[in-house]
């Protein structure tokens, strides 16, 4: 693959908005943990397993 000179690395620049955006009070960092929970969870469902894995 080949990428445009001077462009961002989308997850990169992903990263660096989360880690910008700080929570008001304690519900709002609640929510944004979860987000950060969900997200890395559904990553895990993504992954493929390999063929000894499945039954």
């Amino acid at each position: 693959m080949t990428r445009a000179k001077g462009s961002a690395d989308k997850n990169l620049s992903n990263v660096v908005a989360d880690l910008e955006e700080t929570p008001v009070n304690s519900h709002q960092a609640q929510q944004l943990q979860q987000d950060h929970n969900d997200r890395r969870h559904q990553d895990a469902l993504n992954h493929d397993h390999p063929a000894s894995d499945s039954v």
